[in-house]
């Protein structure tokens, strides 16, 4: 069985949806067609010249990142940086390059999650859930075809709302029409009114998941024609959001936590905030540069903040109540490469998977 760069791709996708990714992102597949057949893949948290060369040397012709290579905007490639150097060497070598940022940021089971799993978490959520992820699709059906139109809809994954499946509202009425001279109703003649019992059927869905919701609609319900209105929602996604928050199983002093969080996330070192002789017990993580949620942290009652890339007067803003812990932005994202092995190696089975032997950290420590 071939398996092809968009077979990896379009799964990756269904765990972090690219719809999910932050505004100045660029996830996604950067180089490479997607119907190529896969021969191999390697795993990074970064693209560089000499995780190519990894590749190449390993036979992938597949790399799996969580940084995109590409950034910004691209004028020319001329290999002037190491960015151009990365995707010219790529291309020559026939080498896909794709991307899963902030989006597998945005999802449960993903960058935090692994974080939250490394520090025993327990209790865990979504400190800040997004807004503006979620649709509603409000349609019209036959009472006696309600079910087979709802449970098309919910194959395609709408009505799902946290542990609960199939979720959806009905309330019967009656519809009225009258089919055109050129129309082919299912239910009455054309030229002719007609009355039907009808069930009204709403339904919550995934916004990413709208061309897909409509096709399975469409192919299920039995009318010509099919009424429906989609509405944007404002409602906060549980399952989509930055940052966790969960809680040790046991409160540790600093010390003790500090020891653990070298431990656990295996740190030559990190930079934090004393909270003196207050238990550590409630804490929230995100990985990469997360000092945008100390006041979240703080207002939902965090006794630390595990993240990176604070800045020196950011950590003024923990005012003594909470720790922050600036582990490193590598130290805290390197352990997203599981991610990608473990769901890539158990779901494709027909070519090698391999995690990078390039230790791509540009920061080194003295002491």
């Amino acid at each position: 069985m071939i398996t092809r760069i968009k077979d990896i791709t379009d799964h990756l996708e269904q765990i972090a949806p690219l719809r999910y990714q932050e505004s100045y992102d660029n996830a996604g597949l950067l180089t490479g067609n997607p119907n190529d057949e896969v021969r191999a893949v390697l795993i990074s948290l970064d693209c560089t010249e000499e995780v190519v060369e990894d590749a190449i040397e390993k036979g992938c012709n597949l790399i799996v990142a969580h940084h995109p290579i590409i950034f910004k905007g691209l004028k020319s490639l001329t290999g002037k940086n190491y960015v151009e150097r990365t995707i010219i060497k790529a291309i020559q070598n026939n080498i896909a390059i794709y991307a899963s940022h902030t989006n597998l940021d945005s999802v449960v089971n993903g960058v935090n999650t692994k974080i939250a799993d490394k520090l025993g978490l327990q209790e865990q959520r979504i400190l800040v859930n997004k807004p503006q992820t979620l649709m509603q699709l409000v349609t019209f059906a036959p009472v006696e075809n309600t079910e087979q139109v709802l449970a098309a809809l919910h194959a395609a994954g709408a009505g799902n709302i946290g542990e609960y499946s199939n979720c959806s509202f009905q309330v019967q009425g009656k519809g009225r029409f009258l089919p055109s001279e050129n129309a082919n109703p299912t239910i009455g003649r054309s030229g002719q009114p007609e009355q039907v019992q009808e069930n009204r059927i709403e339904v919550i869905f995934p916004a990413y998941l709208q061309g897909k919701i409509m096709a399975a609609l469409k192919a299920a319900h039995p009318y010509e024609e099919v009424a429906h209105y989609l509405y944007n929602l404002e409602n906060q996604n549980q399952e989509v959001g930055i940052g966790i928050m969960g809680e040790l199983q046991e409160p540790l002093q600093e010390e003790a936590f500090l020891s653990y969080l070298k431990d656990k996330m295996d740190l030559q070192g990190l930079r934090y905030t004393s909270v003196g002789a207050k238990s550590i017990k409630r804490v929230a993580v995100c990985g990469g540069a997360g000092s945008f949620l100390i006041k979240d942290a703080l207002r939902q009652g965090a006794d630390a903040l595990v993240t990176g890339d604070v800045k020196y007067h950011e950590f003024f803003d923990a005012e003594g109540r909470m720790m922050i812990a600036d582990i490193g932005h590598y130290e805290s994202e390197v352990f997203t490469k599981e991610i990608f092995y473990d769901t890539i190696s158990k779901n494709f089975t027909n070519f090698a998977v391999y995690l990078t032997n390039v230790n791509t950290n540009p920061v080194r420590y003295t002491f």
